[in-house]
């Protein structure tokens, strides 16, 4: 398929302008994906969903689509499809209506057992809205009947494999899972009247001016509620081993990934790449010299034997 940008994802709690600020988030993470954008927000009582294909700001082009997401708590999600086609029914985040309490989802990344996940689900009843691997986690969590949400979701995300970001909002509640090796970036913010917000970028924190607390690590579960922030573990098996391309090509320059700026992480990789050529550059040259020699010598003891071993009228016969 080629190279591709990786999905961006963002998530305020506590802010009377979620949608706006998740807005401006977005903006921000456009750079990872513009097949489609959208915004799930939540007032405590009930989710709402505005979703669509194109740029974000084709998405919102009218401020009317933006102003009724009402709420303190919003996520937000632009797509670069990595599985699934381009249609609306792929954009995320997607927004589930149950009698015990919506939920929305967002994912940044790929699940690898997506395949053999979705058939068995499938061949247990579930039904899917989209050909996205991003639903599998939903359908694994209501499976799981006998768990409350929090436990539901562990049992789920120990279940997929691959590299991802999720992010999820209940009417009261906002989380973040980031998978056993850390493939994707996710980071948390804190703003200034006290919210929190949780973004694939740090470039995305600067733009809604929110203070950088730390990276999600591999296989935490960010709980983001009434009561504040906590962190909790779905998994301690855990390798922090995040993707080379967001250093060489997903991130945006400014933003910092574990510590280190990316455009810093791209210049020493420049003049690393820059030795590395100039010494392979140095043999190649060097090889190529002694091919040219070793043809020139061959062209020398040619013209030694037509001079000194062969009759002059053969040569002339030849060239006749």
């Amino acid at each position: 398929k080629g190279l591709n940008e990786e999905c961006g994802v963002f998530g305020v709690f506590g802010s009377q302008e979620a949608a706006h600020m998740t807005y401006f988030g977005l903006h921000s993470l456009q750079h990872r994906g513009q097949e489609g954008a959208g915004i799930v927000s939540s007032d405590c009582i009930k989710l709402r969903q505005y979703r669509n294909r194109g740029l974000l700001s084709e998405v919102f082009a009218n401020p009317q689509d933006l102003d009724r997401l009402e709420g303190t708590s919003a996520i937000g999600h632009v797509r670069y499809g990595t599985s699934g086609n381009n249609s609306i029914a792929n954009v995320q985040p997607f927004l589930f209506h149950f009698h015990d309490g919506d939920v929305a989802l967002a994912h940044n990344g790929n699940l690898t057992n997506a395949k053999s996940l979705k058939q068995k689900l499938e061949d247990e009843g579930a039904v899917f809205q989209s050909n996205s691997d991003t639903e599998i986690l939903i359908h694994l969590i209501r499976q799981k009947q006998d768990l409350d949400f929090i436990d539901a979701l562990k049992a789920s995300l120990n279940e997929v494999h691959g590299g991802f970001a999720f992010v999820i909002l209940r009417k009261d509640q906002l989380i973040a899972a980031l998978d056993p090796n850390g493939f994707r970036p996710l980071c948390i913010g804190r703003l200034s009247d006290g919210g929190y917000v949780v973004a694939s970028e740090t470039c995305a924190l600067d733009m809604v001016g929110a203070e950088f607390v730390r990276d999600v690590l591999p296989g935490e579960l960010v709980i983001i509620d009434e009561n504040g922030l906590r962190i909790e573990h779905f998994t301690t098996d855990t390798e922090l081993a995040i993707c080379s391309m967001e250093y060489i090509y997903f991130a945006r320059p400014d933003s910092i990934i574990h510590g280190v700026t990316v455009h810093n992480a791209r210049k020493r990789m420049g003049k690393l790449l820059a030795k590395e050529w100039s010494s392979a550059f140095r043999i190649h040259l060097f090889q190529r010299l002694q091919v040219l020699q070793k043809k020139q010598d061959c062209r020398m003891k040619w013209d030694s034997l037509k001079t000194n071993m062969l009759p002059e009228r053969l040569f002339s016969q030849r060239k006749n």
